[in-house]
């Protein structure tokens, strides 16, 4: 559930803002090993926590300072320079012209969602050791790797059962868009959406009601407005290499980058192995109106899962229960 502001008028109002969703599209067969050579990387474990672990379950999101590392988080934002800069692609990427201007090519890419499927480095984040480490230690040892998405959030732009991570690539501030939570929040229960099925659980509750508006920007025009004044906002400013873990259901939102610097982030989302995933990026799947499940299209990431699941496409190193 997400609650978004209006959009800012310092964005360049004609140019057309570009989601890109690559997860449809299938990768180039020669990259298929392209990651296992990370194999031999050891990276040192990471730990939270009990502290964390409530911290995290009270007010709904925790950040863990500095958990990449330099290096890491220069590579992913050499690899954000090159994609607008054209000179990195994957299937279902757009085409950035040279003639392109800096602003033609900021609006191609607003962000990237499950590249993780056509390109060896979003996998390879997803699949971070480090992440998983404390995806493990909050969540558990079973984990699915359900979605990435990658923001590129230049001046002007507007702002956006699982848990998820934000890894901070650049300095996140409140001037450029950095995350804002309604802490406590996670505590609601779903307000549902009218004709998806999945989300009717709650639906008998006193006071819940079914949630048309959970997609419109403008607060006063939202049915979730009333329930996130019910808990205070608090932003989450965020360093390079800090990752930002918090509850799919928390209300949180970003503000439009004001600044005259860019905000860049990774973000990934897990939830259990274990449990029926109805969900495949947005889109059908085979069997889908049948009531099956889509595990088989998430990788597995740690663990083990008597569900089916996906592997790596790009050899990616991944410790599962053997």
């Amino acid at each position: 559930m997400v609650v978004e502001e209006n959009m800012s008028k310092a964005w360049n109002e004609s140019a057309t803002l570009q989601i890109v969703d690559a997860g449809e599209f299938q990768p180039d067969k020669t990259a298929s090993q392209l990651n296992t050579k990370y194999g031999s990387i050891l990276y040192e474990r990471a730990r939270v926590s009990t502290d964390d672990y409530r911290k995290l379950n009270q007010q709904g999101f925790l950040k863990v300072e500095g958990l990449l590392s330099a290096d890491d988080i220069r590579e992913l934002s050499q690899h954000m320079d090159d994609v607008l800069a054209g000179k990195e692609t994957a299937p279902g990427f757009p085409k950035i012209d040279p003639s392109f201007s800096a602003s033609q090519r900021v609006a191609a890419f607003s962000r990237i969602h499950n590249a993780h499927r056509v390109h060896a480095l979003h996998e390879r984040f997803l699949l971070h050791p480090r992440i998983l480490d404390v995806v493990e230690q909050l969540s558990g040892p079973d984990i699915l790797a359900l979605q990435s998405m990658a923001f590129f959030k230049e001046p002007g732009q507007p702002g956006q059962g699982l848990i998820a991570a934000w890894v901070a690539i650049s300095d996140a501030t409140e001037d450029n868009g950095c995350l804002w939570f309604r802490a406590g929040s996670q505590v609601e229960p779903t307000y549902p959406c009218p004709g998806n099925s999945f989300t009717q659980a709650a639906s008998g509750l006193d006071g819940v009601f079914q949630n048309f508006t959970a997609s419109v920007l403008e607060p006063t025009d939202n049915q979730l407005t009333g329930v996130a004044e019910r808990y205070p906002e608090i932003p989450c400013p965020a360093k390079p290499g800090d990752v930002v873990f918090f509850r799919g259901n928390i209300l949180h939102r970003s503000h439009a980058n004001n600044s005259s610097t860019s905000r860049r982030a990774f973000v990934a989302h897990y939830c259990d192995a274990r449990s029926f995933v109805p969900w495949n990026i947005g889109r059908g799947w085979e069997g889908m109106d049948e009531g099956k499940g889509a595990n088989n299209l998430h990788i597995l990431a740690r663990g083990g899962s008597h569900l089916p699941y996906a592997h790596p496409r790009f050899g990616t190193p991944i410790q599962r229960l053997r």
